[in-house]
This record gives C-alpha cells, structure tokens and sequence, in this order.
C-alpha cells in the first residue's frame, strides 16, 4: 500500500538514559537563560537537586506548584508570576500536569494574552503565533508523553471539560527522560501512567493517520509495555522495566503527537473535565469497549480498511503469539486491565444520566477525529454503558 503524506514534528531535542537528570542545569543554561520559572509537582522538594544544580550556575529560580490537573486558571497565574518575575525560560520537572502546565505558560508569556483566547472547543481557538519561552521538559511519570507533544491540556471546570493549547510553539526545546525518576513510584501511579501510556501507543496503531515513523514506534513502545507494566505493578519494579515504562510513555508521545488518537482519549477528555478522574485510569476503563465497538464498526461498514490488518498485527504485539485474532488481543487487554484493578467509569460518579452529555462532549473532542472511523451516537453510547 503507498505512502501519502505525513509530517512528523517533536521537541528539539531529547536526551534518555538513567541519571541524565544531572545534564539538565547545564542546558537549560546554554538555552541562554537567566531567570528560570520552575514548575513541579505537588511535592516542590522533587525539584530541590534541579534547583541547587542552576543556582550553583547562577541561575535565578522562581517555584510554581501544580498541586493537580491544570486549569486555565492555574496557567493564568503561572503566567503572571512568570511576567511579575521576568522569567526567561520555564522548566518542568513533574508528571504530565507540571509539564502541560510548563508548556502552557512558557507559550502563552510572549502572547501577553488570555488563556482562553488560544484554547481549542471552548475557548477562541486563535493560533499562537509568537515564538515561546525556551521550555525543558523533565517527566518523572510514565504515561503522558507531554515531554514531546504539541499541546497542553487545561481543564475549564465552569465549562465541565478539558481543551487543548495546540501548536508547534508547545514543543520543547528539550526533554529529559530519565528512568531513575520513576524509582519509589506507587504502584497505583505506575499502574494508571503505564496504562495511558499503552493507550497512546494502541491508537496511534490503530488512527486514520497513522504512517511508517510512528507505525515503527508505536511496534517498539507496545512490546515494551507488554512486557513490563505487568510486572512493574504487581511486583517491585527493577531498572530494565522502570526504562521500559519510560520508553513506552517517550514512545506513546511521539505517536500521538504525530499520528493522532481517537475514541479512547475522545472521551477522556470530557469526563476529566466532568468528574474528578485520573486520566489514565479513565483510559485504561475506556481501552477494552473501544476496541471492540471500532473492530465491530470496520467489519460491518468498512471490510477493506487498513486498519482491520493493523488489529491483527496488534494482537500479535500484546500477546506474543503469531496468528493470534484480533479479538484475542482485545482479550489480553481486558486482561490486563482486570489484573492491574482499573476501576470502572461509574467509580468516578458517572451515572445513565450523564451518558448523552458525554457522548456530545467526545463527538467534539479533537482527539475523536483520528478514530479509524467515525462512530454513530449508539456505538459511542454502547462504548461508554460497557466501560462502567
């Protein structure tokens, strides 16, 4: 089958490997930076080596918490402090929220604008059209990708829905993925980034626009998944299968970034807003019924899509078996979501009534135009009632 046109875009540069971490002062100062926004987690004493190691260059730091998922809220005030403090460059050191945080304000500080003004769905969707801050990214979990994909995703609670900042300003100038930052992760953390990880490895496979670049990741990032994030979880993790979990989220990143996703993160997105759920979590709760519902919708609407070939491949990947079915992959996943405990959807307070709102929020989600195809209202709905 020919090859038609694709564009593959990510952070300027990435740098992986146990203890790389150290690496991180030095270049943030070649950056050229001066005064450093540095964004963390919840618990700021992460960052506290990152810190020391760019006062000891003469690095200037200004500390910005995210204590949970971003908000337009949140970022406005980031970018404020940022402004108040003349802050250079922004460096993010913690899971997926301190990044997507990070990325936001080191994009929108030049714009001198509203969150909003920027903001896909719910907000005005303008394009950002002024260079960013230099922007490093460093994860410490394994599942977003966020180190190097072009958006951030922020959470608008008066409109019950998260949305994204897009655009190739939200690339960093750098990512750190270091392995070592996933020792002492709790299993529950590993289990839900490991997870959303899988997930963004699986629909970029399976996506309208995947292509041979991401198609090679994706392969690679899925047999790294396979064989570790089980045994990460349910047993102590050891250094081969924290590098793995974190290739598979490096992985999952680049493929998103550059192929798309589809129902899974379709309706992921909306229920993070509607409910406070862990995204991961939300996407592993979310993995089984998709697959199903979009294997069943290829056969009967779409005989010769590509993507019906691709299920096939895929069953192979997770289950180590050659000839293995498609529904025998779908198996192995449902599987492997029981063994590691994820919740239904209902655990996070969705009730029968919530079912048309959440259905209108994915249909409009830009991660569901991706999909291999689009679904009917009853095929979203059924997806969403087999995932309680």
């Amino acid at each position: 089958m020919g090859v038609t046109g694709f564009e593959f875009a990510t952070a300027t540069r990435i740098v992986y490997g146990a203890g790389r971490l150290a690496e991180a002062p030095e270049a943030v100062k070649a950056l050229g930076a001066h005064r450093v926004l540095l964004v963390t987690g919840r618990d700021a004493r992460r960052a506290a080596p990152l810190r020391e190691g760019l006062g000891r260059l003469g690095l200037e730091t200004r500390a910005f918490a995210v204590a949970g998922e971003p908000t337009v809220a949140l970022v406005r005030e980031g970018c404020a402090l940022a402004r108040a403090e003349r802050c250079d460059a922004v460096v993010a050191l913690g899971g997926g929220s301190a990044l997507d945080a990070g990325k936001a304000i080191a994009a929108l500080v030049p714009h001198g604008g509203e969150p909003l003004d920027f903001l896909e769905v719910v907000g005005r969707g303008q394009a950002l059209t002024h260079p960013a801050l230099p922007f490093v990214a460093i994860p410490t979990t394994a599942g977003t990708g966020s180190e190097v994909t072009r958006n951030a995703v922020l959470g608008v609670p008066e409109s019950q829905v998260k949305a994204s900042l897009r655009g190739p300003q939200l690339l960093p100038r750098l990512a750190i993925v270091d392995p070592a930052l996933l020792e002492g992760a709790p299993p529950a953390v590993l289990a839900s980034s490991g997870l959303d990880a899988l997930s963004q490895l699986i629909e970029p496979w399976l996506s309208a626009r995947a292509n041979p670049l991401t198609d090679a990741l994706a392969r690679e990032g899925i047999r790294r998944s396979v064989r570790s994030l089980r045994r990460a979880v349910l047993e102590t993790p050891d250094a081969a299968a924290r590098e793995d979990l974190a290739l598979a989220s490096l992985l999952g990143g680049l493929c998103l970034a550059n192929a798309g996703l589809g129902a899974v993160h379709g309706f992921a997105a909306p229920l993070g807003g509607m409910f406070d759920a862990p995204h991961g979590a939300v996407c592993a709760a979310l993995l089984p019924a998709c697959l199903e519902v979009n294997l069943r919708a290829l056969r009967s609407r779409a005989p010769d899509h590509p993507s019906l070939a691709r299920f096939e491949e895929l069953a192979g990947l997770l289950t180590g078996r050659a000839g293995a079915s498609a529904e025998d992959g779908i198996t192995w996943v449902r599987e492997l979501c029981a063994a590691l405990r994820v919740p239904g959807l209902k655990h996070y307070g969705l009730t029968e009534t919530d079912v048309p709102r959440l259905v209108l929020k994915a249909r409009a989600a830009s991660s569901m135009k991706a999909n291999p195809l689009p679904l009917t209202d009853e095929e979203l709905t059924e997806i969403v009632r087999r995932s309680c």
